[in-house]
């Protein structure tokens, strides 16, 4: 009789995932100033699904789909986003700090954000407003240039893409100060600073509706080539050997990987931890297959930020803590319990 090893685990594991982020939907539309039922968050639910009123209370029903469901959902695409990217990103740098923000991606977005609010930007043509739009663009602006600069003769060297990454965030993030202490009035550099930390506190459906396309694209290329990760762990000569495009494989996933950031991060900030904690906690616990632990960090990363959007917007109600600042607070604890628990299974 065979032992029942990780690889049996997974088939339940992705069932009790789905199970726990239907709960934490449910808990999350359900809990704030305004109380409202399990059972009636779920009626507004299957009415809206059906496009019918039912028995639903009307009041009920316009602050679950109007400003609870929104947010929940912005927060499930984000941390889903988080999840799937920083393993991605772990398996193809084969660096377990690798992270989604890697390559500059937020600190270009915290730019763009800081540019748009300080010099006041309208973008008449954009209907999610211009922090977000120009936040997006200023992240993939970041991540061409880390790439162009880290490609030698047809090839792209990881070190010099990891290194341009860092050198250009540190760029982009004395921009990002410069702008808060020489804005006009105290106001914007809150509002600056407010927006590095990381807030759903402003999502509306038109926002889930302009970064889906994005982050579904970027995911779907990332998911694709999820068993090719596993190949490339033999080491770039080996993984060629065997028939693997490599340099192709990275421009996939960076491209993938960064179009789904950069749409996550411009509408809600910047959001630390979850792609660096998620992904370690499931390769401890079910293994490396990167068939299994991409999907699985994305369910686990949109369960977090759900919670910690929950979190921080009850904790101290009617204030809100920042995003990042819960994620940080809940995220280096663990981190730290996962290292320690490494170090012990290797003494």
């Amino acid at each position: 009789m065979p032992l029942a090893g990780p690889s049996a685990r997974r088939g339940p594991a992705l069932a009790l995932a789905l199970v726990v982020l239907l709960s934490a939907l449910l808990a999350a539309a359900s809990v704030g100033s305004v109380g409202i039922p399990f059972g009636a968050v779920g009626r507004v639910l299957w009415a809206g699904l059906l496009g019918t009123r039912g028995t639903v209370d009307p009041a009920q029903a316009a602050i679950v789909l109007s400003i609870r469901l929104p947010r929940v959902v912005l927060a499930l695409v984000v941390g889903a986003v988080l999840g799937v990217v920083g393993a991605a990103y772990q398996g193809l740098f084969r660096n377990p700090l690798a992270d989604p923000y890697l390559v500059g991606v937020s600190s270009g977005a915290s730019l763009g954000a800081a540019l748009a609010i300080a010099l006041t930007w309208r973008f008449p043509w954009s209907e999610v407003g211009a922090v977000p739009t120009a936040a997006f663009g200023f992240a993939l602006l970041a991540t061409v240039l880390a790439y162009g600069v880290s490609r030698i003769g047809g090839r792209t060297s990881i070190t010099l893409l990891i290194l341009a990454g860092v050198a250009l965030g540190s760029l982009f993030s004395a921009g990002t100060t410069l702008l808060m202490l020489s804005a006009r009035d105290a106001f914007r550099s809150v509002e600056i600073l407010s927006w590095i930390m990381g807030s759903l506190s402003r999502a509306t459906w038109r926002q889930v509706e302009e970064i889906a396309p994005f982050a579904a694209f970027g995911l779907a290329l990332v998911l694709a080539c999820s068993y090719k990760l596993n190949v490339l762990q033999l080491g770039d000569d080996q993984a060629a050997a065997l028939g693997l495009g490599v340099e192709r494989l990275r421009l996939v996933l960076i491209l993938g990987g960064s179009l789904a950031t950069a749409a996550a991060v411009s509408v809600s900030g910047i959001v630390g931890f979850v792609g660096l904690v998620v992904p370690h906690a499931v390769r401890l616990v079910w293994g490396p297959d990167h068939r299994f632990l991409i999907p699985m960090s994305g369910l686990l990363g949109g369960i977090f930020l759900i919670l910690a959007d929950l979190v921080a917007r009850t904790l101290l109600a009617p204030r809100e803590i920042p995003l990042g600042v819960v994620t940080a607070c809940v995220g280096v604890p663990l981190f730290v319990a996962l290292l320690l628990r490494q170090k012990r299974n290797l003494v």
